[in-house]
């Protein structure tokens, strides 16, 4: 199957509201949706998965840490018990919108610290992959980590990702900031063009390592979010 596009969806809050969603439809194939922890609100999320089911976008669930001022991207210290519940809590709460709409679940990918502690952590991760099991979706994550090896334990389908707008550290572990910079489209592009080509990520050290995956993502909360997915997009299709 085509290497595919997601991006972060339904994530306004402060500094991080860009107004780049609407635009960003048209060219992804799937939207991990903010359930409300990390961002979001409940009309902002109705209104996210009737416009992405509109468009034909594959919607999932994108559950955080509880913490709006820091948009999920401070750790916290929680037991895999607090973890599930968290996760469940939020995909539930998106469930009811899409069975509202008669579309359905398509997967989940946890958000940003979560995402990174899940990486490393075979419990936190065997949590969410409960989640996972229950409703019976894909999750997403990075290859390589605790994210493919306890869903390939699961029995889960694994959705293995790529970012063209994060710093890969030269251990292959993804530089997640609070605050992410623009990235030049012309640099996403050619990073994507890089990994689906010849199947290396270069790290911060300027090492270049191997990397597999299944779909690109792109963060919607930077101000030229649109422009780098269009780059990735023609990427895609030329590829």
């Amino acid at each position: 199957m085509p290497v595919s596009l997601n991006s972060d969806l339904g994530e306004s809050f402060g500094i991080h509201s860009f107004g780049n969603d609407d635009a960003l439809l048209p060219l992804v194939d799937a939207a991990n949706v903010a359930c409300g922890f990390h961002a979001g609100d409940p009309v902002g999320i109705h209104q996210t998965v009737t416009k992405a089911a509109a468009a034909g976008v594959a919607i999932g669930a994108h559950p955080g840490l509880p913490d709006a001022v820091g948009f999920g991207r401070r750790e916290m210290k929680l037991f895999s018990d607090e973890v599930r519940a968290l996760v469940l809590y939020q995909v539930a709460a998106l469930k009811g919108y899409l069975d509202a709409e008669g579309v359905p679940l398509r997967h989940i990918k946890p958000h940003g610290s979560l995402y990174g502690m899940a990486a490393r952590d075979e419990e936190l991760m065997d949590a969410i992959c409960d989640v996972a099991v229950q409703y019976g979706v894909p999750v997403y994550g990075m290859a390589g980590t605790a994210h493919e090896r306890v869903a390939a334990r699961r029995g889960v389908h694994f959705v293995a990702e790529f970012y063209v707008d994060l710093g890969y550290r030269y251990d292959g572990s993804l530089a997640i900031v609070r605050r992410p910079h623009a990235t030049a489209p012309r640099l996403a592009a050619d990073r994507a063009r890089l990994a689906l080509t010849d199947g290396l990520v270069e790290t911060d050290s300027g090492r270049r390592i191997p990397v597999r995956f299944d779909s690109i993502c792109v963060h919607s909360d930077t101000p030229n979010a649109v422009e780098v997915a269009a780059a990735v997009r023609q990427v895609i299709q030329s590829s």
